[in-house]
């Protein structure tokens, strides 16, 4: 070939590389058609909200919308309360996230080591709390721990024990509700990123003289990174957002406000004080630092190196 002929050649390929680097985008464009208006229209809104004075006087006609700017944020920022209880959703969605990290790891890897019918069995268990609602599912753990008819109470021996008067014991409450909820998805894609993982590695290692928990720690846990990375971002998520399950099992965040999380926090200002630019104000502060997060955590990954 020709210096002349090779010219169109190079163009051909570039363009045909060019092609497959952004086949996966175009295989992306009808659920973004789809998915995109449902996010990006939500968001416009709440954030326009955020920026106006808008209260039950405006939704009643009574009063005209303001634009206030960033007053919404300002009082939000300088509110005591807030820092409180974006603490407390930061420490309780933390704990949250590591513990069903946690049970779904080590309920994926029993999967793998259990007999054909147990895994059934586990499987169905699993499946049955993840279809659970959360409603459904907080009302059933509320009847268990109730303070005089409760089955928990009455096996312990702890009749007019009330689980949901002190803080810690009530947000412990909770959280074994929402692990309860969640572990079923970690631990599935776990298993089905274990089951993936080529057995000659494994193997190689056991006979290097590598321990199940040496083979887990160096071999298995690096090759699922990709997969944990989906997991851990998508249980930030899940349980920074958290609301139902605190509000139905703390009567709407406890007493005084003891329970508290951001989004029933946003719930309470928004509605119950008529406060819905305020209460906008804290679903963008909530977004930014969800976003925040997960932007962090991918970094993170890439700079070590794992496909995303």
């Amino acid at each position: 070939m020709t210096a002349i002929d090779a010219g169109p050649a190079v163009t051909v390929r570039a363009r045909s590389r060019r092609k497959r680097q952004f086949a996966p985008l175009w295989m992306l464009l009808p659920a973004a058609a789809v998915l995109l208006p449902l996010f990006v229209y939500p968001i416009y809104q709440l954030g326009l909200l955020s920026v106006l004075d808008f209260r039950q006087a405006q939704v009643s006609g009574g009063q005209p919308t303001r634009f206030i700017g960033f007053d919404n944020y300002a009082e939000l920022m300088s509110a005591p309360r807030f820092w409180s209880v974006l603490w407390a959703t930061v420490v309780f969605a933390a704990a949250l996230v590591v513990v069903t990290l946690a049970v779904g790891a080590a309920l994926a890897v029993l999967l793998t080591k259990i007999s054909r019918w147990a895994a059934i069995a586990l499987s169905l268990a699993a499946m049955a709390a993840w279809a659970a609602p959360a409603m459904t599912g907080s009302t059933v753990w509320m009847f268990l721990f109730d303070t005089n008819l409760g089955l928990v109470n009455r096996v312990l021996g702890w009749e007019g024990h009330n689980w949901t008067y002190e803080r810690f014991s009530a947000f412990a409450l909770v959280g074994a509700v929402v692990v309860w909820h969640s572990f079923p998805f970690v631990m599935v894609t776990l298993y089905a990123g274990i089951k993936a993982l080529p057995e000659q590695v494994l193997e190689a290692a056991q006979l290097d003289g590598a321990g199940p928990w040496r083979s887990f720690w160096s071999i298995t846990v690096p090759m699922l990174r990709p997969v944990i990375a989906i997991v851990v971002i998508q249980s930030i998520i899940w349980d920074f957002k958290i609301f139902t399950q605190i509000y139905v099992m703390t009567n709407g965040g406890g007493i005084a406000g003891q329970n508290l999380t951001l989004n029933v926090y946003a719930y309470q200002q928004a509605f119950a004080s008529s406060e819905y630019g305020l209460g906008s104000a804290i679903g963008v502060v909530m977004m930014l630092i969800l976003l925040a997060v997960t932007l962090v955590y991918l970094r993170m990954l890439r700079r070590s190196g794992e496909p995303l």
